[in-house]
């Protein structure tokens, strides 16, 4: 007679499990045994029960598990700006809109904002995200954690306050001392902490209001912590354009040209290249974040002119974002589903991008991108226990033939029903567990009713039709 081990948790008849495992296994019948916060048996029910038991009991019958979802890149300070900042280009999104957004923002409005953010990514199955920084990062990291979600965090960086792209707002302006030494604090302050839910990233928020003394000062930063450093890049002609007639060369080469280019970069965008440059990420193999629901509502072009998939077949890791409430939605379940079917109808080839490279890209691929790949993006034995299991037995997932192409082609992340994260559940059947949902969203209303209170309501935004 086998002796059963002891777990925490096990949830069981589940009826598919992908795994994104390195076989990419996707199991019928499945059942994961959780312990100490981590993952120690997956395979199918009657092998789970008959080795395994656990004094905590989960049924998943009815239901599609996959491991948590990895956003690579979302602002959470600009979770309160959704609608401000309709069809408008890519210059008018930031100095007309979302510049002077951010700095009407203050540290209680962040707090919120990052709260609402990650009330979202939790109910749509993401268990970690890549803050890319904002002013308040300290608020940023109260909200967040609260709630058991993971983070990298970041604090905003700019100390070229004036370029051919325009004129940051007077709250925005910032020396590259006093950007290297906020960035020296952040670091400082949370190493360790959190229960290692909370990592650290040095960021440049745009490169052209980025002089090289900043790019330089933060990469030594990252390379002393181990940590990642991040940048948006590439992500519209007016930017590569703007690149070139400051400093002479597009964006990519200007990292190249400065050593800065490895592996432990985060490349947010990254759609508008030359073609040396894909030279160039092909040989240094940074991490490209596609963020194609903020391309196609604002039309940067990053699915069309994008080269994504090409660079994923020369080895280079490319994840996900979804960027930010502004351009609408926060669902990384949605993002699969723009990514995939963007760059098919793009390139008018219904091969490119298959459903299994877009949740590759939604979870191991986001791991990789978070430098946690040795620790979430999976479910398999020896990782820490974040998944998700979706409601199955809604209209959207039915029929149910193949779990990966309804996940990514008729799914939404509203039919997500429990997360885990670490073997402890922060969303039951669709709540959160750990926040009141609803005193939050009493929250938002006062919240929003100071910002727009600060900001000029008729530039930002675009009511066609009369309100009475």
């Amino acid at each position: 007679m086998t002796t059963q081990q002891q777990a925490d948790l096990i949830v069981r008849n589940i009826d598919w499990l992908i795994s994104v495992d390195p076989t990419r296994r996707v199991i019928r019948d499945a059942a994961l045994a959780v312990k100490d916060g981590r993952f120690v048996a997956v395979g199918k029910s009657a092998t789970i029960a008959r080795e395994w038991r656990a004094g905590s009991i989960a049924e998943g019958r009815g239901m599609v598990a996959t491991p948590g979802f990895v956003d690579n890149h979302l602002h959470s300070s600009f979770q309160m700006s959704r609608g401000l900042a309709d069809e408008s280009n890519a210059q008018a999104f930031l100095f007309e809109h979302m510049y002077p957004y951010e700095a009407a923002g203050t540290e209680e409005d962040d707090y919120v904002s990052a709260s609402l953010a990650a009330v979202e990514l939790l109910r749509h199955g993401v268990t970690c995200f890549i803050e890319p920084g904002n002013y308040h990062p300290d608020a940023t990291v109260r909200a967040v954690m609260a709630t058991g979600l993971r983070m990298v965090v970041a604090v905003s960086c700019f100390d070229r306050n004036k370029s051919v792209t325009g004129l940051l707002p007077a709250r925005m302006m910032e020396t590259t001392a006093r950007c290297l030494a906020k960035t020296e604090e952040l670091f400082s302050t949370y190493p360790g902490r959190h229960r290692e839910r909370l990592m650290v990233s040095a960021s440049f928020r745009g490169m052209n209001n980025s002089s090289d003394e900043l790019i330089l000062g933060l990469k030594s930063i990252a390379e002393r912590y181990g940590a990642l450093l991040q940048t948006h890049a590439c992500y519209s002609y007016f930017t590569r354009d703007a690149s070139v007639v400051q400093f002479g060369q597009p964006e990519i080469a200007r990292l190249e040209a400065l050593g800065v280019l490895d592996e432990k970069m985060l490349l947010l965008h990254a759609g508008w290249l030359e073609p040396e440059e894909i030279a160039l990420l092909a040989r240094r193999k940074p991490t490209l974040v596609c963020c194609p629901s903020s391309s196609i509502h604002n039309g940067y072009g990053n699915i069309t002119v994008g080269r994504h998939p090409e660079l994923m077949a020369l080895g280079v890791n490319v994840s996900l974002g979804s960027d930010h409430a502004s351009s609408g939605t926060v669902d990384m379940v949605q993002e699969m589903r723009y990514c995939a079917c963007g760059y098919k109808e793009a390139r008018l080839n219904p091969r490119l991008m298959p459903p299994e490279h877009a949740v590759e890209m939604a979870t191991i691929n986001g791991a990789r991108g978070a430098g946690l790949a040795d620790r979430i993006g999976s479910i398999e034995a020896g990782k820490e226990a974040d998944f998700v299991l979706f409601d199955a037995t809604v209209s959207e997932w039915q029929p149910l033939y193949n779990p990966v192409s309804n996940l990514v082609y008729s799914a939404t992340g509203n039919t997500v029903r429990h997360v885990f994260i670490a073997g402890e559940q922060v969303v039951r059947d669709g709540r959160l567990t750990r926040v009141d949902q609803d005193a939050l969203l009493r929250e938002v209303e006062a919240s929003a009713a100071r910002i727009t209170a600060r900001l000029d309501m008729k530039k930002m935004l675009k009511l066609r039709w009369p309100v009475e």
